[in-house]
């Protein structure tokens, strides 16, 4: 089998590193690696044993992450790691490698080989050993002017061997590459996938869709009662809300509560809820105006969403 085959590896740190004992060594090709969150990871290694003992003395080698009552548990009898890995070595050859496929954030570790003899409890633990970085994708959004934004797809460690990066909008594939340019103020949702890995990525980022407002509380009010407007859209990132009233130039309130307390007939009038964030922004109104009672003198608060 060869570990170029049907996946990406990815490497950061590629160091030597070599662990030896009473003559036993271990060579990890690598100190750290970084994988994005459901691809495919192969770490090397090559292994020596010292001269009174006969390769066919060895009878196991298998990695692991943690331990159980003091000894190592093989990742191939870890119930986390079930059908994700494998020990390959090249034939007449003490160069071998680890498969670990799917890789997901919880396999996030430092991982360490150990060898085992024929001979009760003698074995040898190559340590430290390579740690394992794994991470999701997310998409940056920076502001290239004012009419467009530059994508960029983005990771919590360092993904070398130059990524190649699919991005998709509204679930269906535009274009190949590093970054993409989109319109300001677009709804279309945007996300990034690390090139042959449909399964795994980012989440999608855009604009805020059309904000709902809902008022407390519903039913009519008698003049100088207090009403609370809550405003919420959906968005990624997270939208930033403020509160206007037409008509005028500076806004009335940020945050997605606005209350206005003691209203009375200076108050009515349409008011709206912008709700943005770095790919655009959006808005909804709502009416609020003051009736006379049947006395002419009490007055009630009425209000009407304006589509």
């Amino acid at each position: 089998m060869s570990p170029s085959a049907g996946g990406l590896v990815v490497f950061l740190l590629s160091v030597q590193v070599i662990q030896s004992q009473d003559g036993w060594r271990v060579d990890y090709d690598q100190t750290g690696v970084c994988a994005a969150k459901g691809s495919r990871v192969v770490i090397f290694y090559n292994y020596t044993h010292p001269p009174g003992i006969d390769p066919s003395d060895i009878k196991d080698r298998f990695w692991f992450t943690k331990e159980k009552d003091g000894e190592p548990v093989d990742l191939r009898t870890d119930s986390e790691y079930s059908g994700r890995v494998k020990y390959e070595c090249y034939s007449y050859s003490d160069s071998c490698y680890l498969i670990i496929t799917d890789v997901r954030e919880i396999d996030s570790a430092e991982y360490k080989l150990t060898l085992m003899t024929n001979k009760p409890g003698e074995k040898y633990t190559g340590s430290p050993g390579v740690t394992l970085s794994v991470t999701g994708l997310q998409v940056q959004v920076r502001r290239s002017d004012s009419t467009w934004l530059e994508l960029t797809c983005h990771s919590s460690c360092v993904l070398s061997d130059d990524p190649e990066y699919d991005w998709y909008k509204n679930e269906e594939i535009i274009k190949t590459g590093s970054s993409l340019l989109v319109s300001s103020g677009s709804t279309d949702r945007y996300s990034c996938y690390l090139r042959g890995y449909w399964d795994h990525g980012s989440p999608a980022v855009y604009g805020p869709q059309r904000p709902s407002v809902s008022v407390s509380p519903s039913a009519e009010m008698l003049e100088g009662d207090s009403v609370t407007l809550t405003c919420s859209a959906d968005a990624n990132p997270a939208a930033n809300y403020t509160w206007y009233k037409e008509h005028e130039d500076s806004p009335r309130a940020s945050g997605q509560i606005f209350t206005i307390t003691d209203f009375t007939a200076e108050h009515s009038g349409n008011y709206y809820c912008e709700a943005q964030n770095e790919m655009g922004r959006s808005n909804s109104t709502l009416r609020l105006i003051t009736s006379s009672g049947k006395s002419g003198v009490d007055r009630t608060t009425m209000i009407f969403h304006i589509p």
